[in-house]
């Protein structure tokens, strides 16, 4: 898999750089996030555990995939501004998936009742 980074841009405001990229893949599967990740981390010489890709969209009939990135300074920077679901798919380390019983007990109590 070969990955070309389309286009990057440096995001001051929320301290990340965006990127867009496109990953050919001739002669194999369409390749899972983690692998894209390894791949992408890579090329932009960063920490794989801080890179979060938004969106990955094969086309269809053509062995492209193309995607949105964004690689933060630290973890902790990704975990700070990233969505729960985000944080999930790219498997970032000390993300548990929230349960049922997690959710109930964070509930306040109702008054009057």
């Amino acid at each position: 898999m070969e990955v070309e980074i389309t286009s990057k841009y440096e995001n001051k405001l929320l301290g990340r750089t965006e990127v867009r990229f496109k990953a050919t893949h001739v002669g194999g599967k369409t390749p899972s996030r983690d692998e894209v990740r390894d791949a992408l981390a890579g090329k932009l010489g960063a920490k794989k555990d801080a890179l979060i890709i938004d969106e990955l969209n094969t086309t269809f009939g053509k062995a492209e995939t193309g995607g949105y990135a964004k690689l933060y300074a630290s973890v902790d920077a990704a975990k700070k501004l990233e969505p729960h679901h985000l944080q999930l798919r790219n498997k970032l380390p000390g993300v548990e998936k929230k349960t049922k019983v997690a959710v109930e007990k964070k509930a306040p109590a109702k008054k009057g009742a």
